[in-house]
């Protein structure tokens, strides 16, 4: 699976060491999996088997360091995680809340190690952690550092709501310690700053807006292949194949357009998870009770380059995600494409949607008003092309992976400053 997390954090990593900071990019729990050069350093903390057998296993909390990074290779995990494992939050609660009381819980001797490394190694003048759930080192951090530490909040809530009682009560009561220890939040909306804001109990003026980026120039072939060639009605999703991203719902709407469009075809490209694999087949059947199946495609997990030949294909690109969307990726790598979008109406899509005019808003969670605004791009290709022309500008102009450097940069530097 590529994570939009991790290919967020890569390409911000890349994007400062260009402008002249010494960035450290550690992977947590597994080594992360991105379509481009990797920037991170090729061992991993907190290793997500060693996390596991601490958590199950008293005897693995005291461990001699070799085998601890016998258990951390990168190598191990990769092979280990390749397999049918589940990450389903319902399953993971104990363990979560353990992970974010830190010193207090399990595997307080990877908190040690970590706050060793950073100390001894990479000597940081300040650290950023890519969400609060890994958290639970700040308060060590902090004491044996003495540097700001940061929290970018990018899908915190998804996980927490996942959780099931008495476990997510517990593990947001010590989220919201960590969340006053913490010097400061990075978010990528208004919408989002607000709702982390109310749910962590801290106030906005400790979250700081920074825009998502991706490089516009290397969707550049995909753009112009689209508009060298006549308008067709492929509809396409690109994401995860899980109920949390609305696949089902994407299902319903093709199967409803086909009704009226002969036409219509539906491409998927997106990983499926072990835990999902019934959900998916599920969908499949439907599709081919509706006769449909001559007209649907799935390429799973595409690497970068299959990925752009996917955009390439495709007319209009939906994701009808059902949780409270922080990023949305995915939705800015369509538009780099000049693809017209069709997104649920919650989370960060509206202000994307109303700032870029690069696309429609849909109700959440309805197939048939996802259909409905689908089959108005496809029945007009001309608002369709103007559409993707204005979403393509905006990401130029306001979401190039350079200005996502810069302004996050800036946040660095004021924190810093204010040290």
């Amino acid at each position: 699976m590529y994570c939009g997390s991790c290919l967020r954090d890569n390409a911000l990593a890349a994007g400062l060491t260009r402008l002249g900071w010494d960035v450290t990019l550690l992977p947590l729990y597994t080594p992360i999996r991105v379509d481009e050069e990797d920037r991170s350093v090729d061992q991993v903390f907190f290793g997500g088997i060693n996390v596991f057998l601490q958590q199950k296993i008293p005897l693995f909390r005291h461990l001699p360091a070799f085998l601890d990074r016998w258990l951390d290779n990168p190598r191990l995990i990769r092979r280990v995680a390749s397999g049918a494992l589940s990450v389903s939050a319902k399953e993971l609660g104990s363990m979560t809340l353990s992970m974010v009381k830190g010193e207090d819980g399990f595997q307080r001797k990877e908190v040690a190690r970590l706050v060793q490394w950073l100390r001894d190694v990479a000597k940081p003048d300040l650290i950023c952690l890519t969400n609060l759930l890994v958290g639970g080192s700040i308060p060590a951090l902090k004491r044996e550092l003495g540097v700001p530490v940061l929290v970018t909040l990018q899908g915190d809530d998804v996980f927490l709501d996942e959780l099931i009682e008495p476990w997510k009560a517990l593990v947001l009561t010590e989220m919201r310690r960590l969340a006053r220890e913490a010097d400061g939040f990075v978010t990528f909306s208004a919408f989002y700053r607000h709702h982390m804001s109310v749910i962590l109990g801290v106030p906005e003026e400790k979250f700081h807006l920074t825009p998502l980026g991706v490089t516009v120039s290397e969707f550049d072939s995909v753009y112009e292949a689209r508009k060298a060639r006549a308008p067709g009605k492929v509809i396409g999703y690109f994401a995860r194949l899980a109920p949390e991203k609305g696949f089902d719902i994407a299902v319903g709407a093709f199967i409803e357009l086909a009704r009226q469009h002969p036409e219509v075809r539906f491409h998927v490209g997106g990983w499926l998870a072990e835990k999902d694999r019934a959900f998916y087949e599920v969908q499949i059947g439907r599709i081919a009770a509706a006769g449909l199946s001559d007209r649907f495609r799935h390429v799973e997990a595409p690497d970068g380059a299959s990925k752009m030949v996917f955009l390439e294909e495709i007319d209009v690109f939906t994701v009808p995600a059902r949780f409270i969307e922080p990023k949305g990726l995915y939705l800015l790598e369509a538009m780099a494409s000049g693809l017209p979008s069709v997104i649920p109406s919650r989370g960060a899509f509206p202000e994307m949607i109303l700032a870029s005019g690069g696309g429609l808003l849909c109700e959440p969670e309805d197939p048939a008003d996802l259909a409905l605004r689908l089959g108005e791009l496809l029945d007009d290709s001309a608002a369709a092309t103007a559409m993707g022309e204005r979403g393509r500008a905006w990401v130029e102009r306001e979401n190039d992976r350079s200005g996502m450097a810069e302004a996050t940069a800036r946040v660095f530097e004021a924190v810093l400053a204010g040290r």
